[in-house]
């Protein structure tokens, strides 16, 4: 217990932190150094880490990477993007469509990814028409996060629970779908309000994006989506529908394999594979239960003190290491509930600041290779009123909705 306790709380303190203090080690070095001794000190055997593993939420996460980079790879993205410049004339309009395209294509794809892809896109159209770029990456930012919980496949922490918990795709997507609209109007308010100045007035004539745009190869990525997409809908086993979809795209002779490979985020496997072995040890080794048995733990029987714990640790020790610990504190007999607020509560919890998420990062380190600086202030000034509302109303929105199901 004591062995293991201490490579969870070292293992979590360079996570909280970004990095080791001490030495050059990362998130994804923690989690390969804490599995490597949870199996080396005898914590658990080589066999017993292996069990450990959840190889669905691996294969679902990795078949998700390979369709968004094939789809990066074909010119989806960058099609997609200046058709809906065409059809833009004012800031404001730009600014609305910036967060309306990241907040729909994070629900569909992993929006460590989108941000990845759109946030280059986002800083040249804004260089291209003179404009500051800075309201429209903290656009990108907040709607990424907000988008993705709108569905189990958006982010890594919905890919996780929906593996764990294996609640209804259709079902979680009705529920969330009204916060994540929500969210995205809410997004464009403050933004518009806090940037006022820099959002009014026509929009300069911004030139299209040049690259090459393979047509075959985007139609047949598109249908891919929609098939895997209603697999998921028709409650087929996700992994298997998105791993199928995967295999399919990689059947090609116009694009190299090495490049879309070049698009799959390893260091997030690594990340999640790690973690798995580490909490799987404090498991076995009867920490967990342990601690779960204590008067404070048992105290947890609300579900709002669930969710606001959920968006406390999250902000704390990042959001998928908070709901491999926080999934051991859902009730069976309203499981459902307390898994979809798990889902949506730690993806908001994102918002909260600059190092809430993974993808507030893609895009402030992104924005600093073009010389475009974000500061914890600036966005502390979007993220916390945004997180604070969003939160408030999620609350009060499950407490109707589990009201409704009458579940308490």
């Amino acid at each position: 217990m004591i062995i293991s306790g201490l490579i969870l709380t070292i293992s979590m303190l360079v996570f909280a932190l970004g990095k080791s203090p001490v030495f050059r080690v990362d998130r994804a070095g923690i989690a390969i150094i804490g599995a490597a001794l949870t199996v080396g000190t005898g914590v658990m055997s080589f066999d017993r880490a292996v069990q450990a593993v959840d190889y669905r939420t691996i294969v679902l996460l990795f078949s998700m990477m390979i369709i968004t980079s094939y789809l990066n790879m074909s010119g989806f993205f960058q099609l997609a993007g200046n058709q809906f410049l065409n059809r833009l004339h004012s800031k404001s309009q730009l600014m609305l469509m910036v967060i309306l395209i990241t907040g729909i294509l994070s629900a569909f794809f992993i929006n460590d990814i989108i941000c990845l892809i759109l946030t280059p896109i986002v800083i040249m159209i804004t260089r291209q028409a003179k404009l500051n770029p800075t309201p429209y990456l903290l656009g990108v930012a907040t709607a990424s996060n907000i988008g993705s919980a709108a569905t189990l496949i958006g982010n890594p922490q919905n890919i996780l629970i929906g593996s764990l918990s294996h609640i209804n795709f259709a079902w979680y997507m009705a529920l969330a779908i009204p916060l994540t609209l929500l969210g995205l109007g809410l997004i464009y308010v403050m933004i518009s309000w806090m940037y006022k100045v820099e959002l009014s007035g026509q929009l300069p004539e911004v030139r299209p994006m040049i690259g090459v745009v393979h047509g075959y190869l985007v139609k047949k990525g598109l249908v891919v989506v929609f098939l895997i997409l209603v697999g998921f809908l028709m409650g087929f086993d996700p992994a298997l529908v998105a791993s199928l979809g995967a295999a399919y795209l990689l059947i090609t002779r116009r694009i190299k394999p090495n490049k879309i490979y070049s698009g799959i985020d390893f260091n997030l496997l690594v990340i999640f594979i790690g973690l798995f072995v580490i909490i799987g040890g404090v498991e076995h080794s009867g920490l967990l239960m342990l601690l779960i048995n204590t008067p404070w733990m048992k105290s947890i029987q609300s579900l709002w003190v669930f969710s606001i714990l959920t968006v406390i640790l999250s902000n704390i020790i990042s959001n998928v290491p908070a709901v491999m610990l926080l999934k051991y504190l859902v009730p069976l007999h309203m499981g459902h509930i307390w898994w979809a607020s798990l889902a949506v509560f730690s993806t908001f919890a994102g918002n909260l600041t600059l190092t809430g998420s993974i993808a507030n990062l893609i895009v402030v380190e992104l924005a600093k290779k073009e010389k475009v600086e974000i500061n914890f202030v600036t966005y502390l000034k979007i993220g916390l009123p945004l997180t604070v509302i969003m939160a408030s109303v999620a609350l009060v929105y499950f407490t109707i909705v589990t009201k409704v199901f009458h579940i308490i």
